[in-house]
């Protein structure tokens, strides 16, 4: 491991390989509990950004993300696989000590990439990976994470995800009234499944998406779908629209029950939606 002085403030260190992630969900974990780890944090995010060079694809593990999330086979990476690669990076750097945010219940409220070229199969990435943005909400504190992928010196994807921190505040957030569904493009049914093989595939083994009873502990009645599954499956549906350069920018809104029926709205400005039965909004996003 090395540290070098990086541009922007923060200090660059590169790890030699991708973190372990069940490690870091242990310490995460333990971390969450009282005397165990879970004192009081900084106020400031850590100057420091974190990477690793010449991480390279595991083709089997991209087959069953694809058929997992809905992609066609093929040896060009989805726009959400990067994020898959980079995100035991993403990982170490928020389960840090001095990471101002618990990363147990962090919720994952937003998601955005930018894909500058197509990425193929048998191109390795560095990937870097750092907070930003540390900025108060209604509900508590938001932080954006951000993850580069570079072949060469060349940025060619890169990923930031918002994450709430839910903490008591002074007063409340105003419900404003929700606009009409739009009509549905596709009806899809989320199996209990999906939680649990999304998490094999994509490493994010958090218990709200596996287990009842780690929903539950969480205030979730039943598991719930990773938002980022969501996000691949709404572009999956649209892959074969999509142009070589775009970006894709998601809100995460009411989590997806498992199981549940979901209905999908393709919008004519290059927009798409997922809501429940009852016309409540799961996702919006837009690519553009």
């Amino acid at each position: 491991m090395g540290a070098q002085p990086e541009s922007g403030g923060r200090t660059r260190v590169d790890l030699p390989r991708m973190p372990a992630v069940g490690a870091l969900h242990r310490r995460a974990l333990l971390g969450a509990l009282p005397g165990l780890g879970g004192g009081r944090r900084g106020p400031e995010l850590p100057a420091v950004e974190l990477t690793v060079g010449g991480v390279t694809v595991d083709r089997a593990q991209l087959a069953d993300y694809d058929r997992v999330c809905g992609f066609r086979l093929t040896d060009r990476l989805p726009a959400t696989f990067p994020h898959v690669m980079g995100f035991p990076l993403a990982l170490r750097l928020m389960t840090a000590p001095d990471f101002p945010l618990p990363l147990i219940g962090l919720v994952h409220v937003g998601n955005r990439i930018t894909v500058h070229r197509p990425i193929t199969a048998d191109q390795a990435l560095d990937v870097t990976t750092y907070a930003e943005n540390l900025r108060p909400h209604d509900r508590g504190r938001q932080v954006d994470v951000v993850l580069v992928g570079s072949v060469d010196g060349e940025e060619v994807w890169r990923g930031v995800s918002t994450y709430l921190g839910r903490e008591r505040t002074p007063g409340g957030r105003e419900r404003g009234e929700r606009p009409e569904a739009p009509a549905a493009t596709a009806r899809w049914r989320v199996e209990p499944r999906v939680g649990t093989e999304y998490a094999r595939v994509s490493g994010d083994r958090n218990p709200i998406h596996t287990s009842r009873l780690g929903a539950r502990l969480f205030g979730f009645r039943r598991p719930i779908a990773h938002g980022m599954w969501s996000k691949a499956h709404c572009l999956a549906a649209v892959e074969a629209r999509l142009p070589d350069a775009y970006t894709v920018e998601v809100a995460f809104k009411l989590p997806v029950p498992l199981p549940s029926t979901v209905n999908f709205a393709l919008l004519p400005d290059g927009g798409f939606a997922l809501h429940d039965s009852h016309g409540r909004p799961h996702l919006t996003g837009l690519v553009r």
